[in-house]
């Protein structure tokens, strides 16, 4: 059973996530001839206040390049 686990900075749209998944999901079924009902793909969703890159949190990197 494939298990594929993303994990994404919050802030897509349920469609660009169901897009995703369905993505992924063709690709694993392509790639490995896995059968589609054996297949878990799933989106770990990290909040921007608790992702830090570079010493600067989510939040504040993408608070200052929208401005």
């Amino acid at each position: 059973m494939p298990l594929v686990e993303i994990h994404l900075l919050e802030g897509r749209t349920k469609e660009q996530k169901r897009a995703l998944l369905e993505a992924v999901t063709r690709a694993v079924q392509e790639s490995i001839k896995a059968p589609l009902e054996t297949i878990r793909v799933w989106i770990q969703e990290i909040p921007l206040d608790e992702f830090m890159m570079a010493g600067i949190l989510a939040s504040e990197k993408y608070r200052k390049d929208n401005k």
